[in-house]
């Protein structure tokens, strides 16, 4: 695997980055959606989602992006011009 100059959001697999997915849009709907029922306490859940999207959903969405291109396409510079091949 190369390393690339920007930050890396993906995972080690598909299946794993979309578990995570999973986890932290569940425990952030949850927080707000059990707010009238449990009180300031479902706030709690919040970091748990956060952490599981490792930021932000754009965040987490930019991993996706990266787990699926990864091994697929990568980034080529030759003589200060960038491209992406296959």
């Amino acid at each position: 695997m190369a390393k690339t100059d920007g930050p890396d959001f993906s995972s080690a697999s598909l299946p794993r980055h979309l578990v995570r997915g999973a986890i932290g849009f569940g425990a952030l709907i949850a927080a707000f959606a059990l707010l009238p029922f449990t009180g300031p306490g479902s706030l709690l859940l919040a970091p748990v989602g956060v952490l599981a999207l490792r930021g932000c959903p754009m965040c987490w969405i930019l991993g996706l992006a990266q787990t699926v291109s990864r091994g697929r396409v990568r980034r080529e510079c030759v003589d200060g011009r960038c491209e992406l091949v296959r």
